[in-house]
């Protein structure tokens, strides 16, 4: 599970066997677990996470989009 970014208490990160996905980011921060797609950015599933807090989480995605863009690449095609 390599991790792709960290900002805050938030962790970046995907499996080795989403390969076969399209481009996303899981996000964990305490007990919270929430998947988002990367292109175009949106929810596709959420445990945990306050609506407040996964608005917050979108933003940090939408500010470092291009750089898990590249970090998935890297890690999946690198």
């Amino acid at each position: 599970m390599p991790t792709l970014l960290r900002v805050g208490p938030y962790r970046f990160f995907c499996y080795a066997g989403d390969r076969d996905e399209p481009p996303h980011v899981h996000v964990e921060r305490d007990n919270g677990l929430a998947k988002f797609w990367l292109n175009p950015i949106r929810l596709q599933s959420n445990k945990g996470f306050a609506a407040i807090e996964i608005n917050r989480i979108q933003k940090l995605i939408a500010d470092h989009q291009q750089q898990l863009l590249e970090a998935w690449d890297d890690f999946f095609n690198g």
